[in-house]
C-alpha cells in the first residue's frame, strides 16, 4: 500500500527537538522524504505496523502527533504536485 505519512512535533524543548529527529529517521526508514516532515511511502500490511510501533516509541502523544493517510492507486492519477517535484519511482529500490 501506498501511505503519505506527515508529523508535528513539538520543538518548544531540547527534548522535543531530539523527538523531532527521531522521528524523522525513523520516517526514512520507510520512505522518501518529500518535504521537511512528509514521506511517501510503499508499505506491506508487516511494515505498517512496525513502522506504527516504532513512531509511537517516539512521540510524545500529548504534544505531538502523526498522521498516516493511504494514497488512492494509481497515484499518479490522485497526487498533483505543483511547484518542484521530487522524482522518485516508489517501486523501485532506493539507492542511497
Amino acid at each position: 500500500m501506498e501511505v503519505l505519512i506527515t508529523y508535528d512535533v513539538s520543538t518548544e524543548t531540547a527534548a522535543g527537538r531530539r523527538r523531532l529527529q527521531r522521528v524523522a529517521k525513523r520516517c526514512e526508514a520507510y520512505g522518501q522524504r518529500v518535504q521537511k516532515s512528509v514521506f511517501e511511502c510503499t508499505l506491506s500490511d508487516k511494515d505498517m505496523e512496525r513502522l506504527r510501533r516504532d513512531v509511537k516509541k517516539e512521540i510524545k502523544e500529548s504534544e505531538d502527533s502523526l498522521r498516516i493517510y493511504r494514497l488512492m492507486e494509481p497515484r499518479d492519477r490522485y497526487v498533483e504536485v505543483i511547484g518542484k517535484d521530487v522524482p522518485h519511482d516508489m517501486h523501485k529500490p532506493l539507492v542511497i
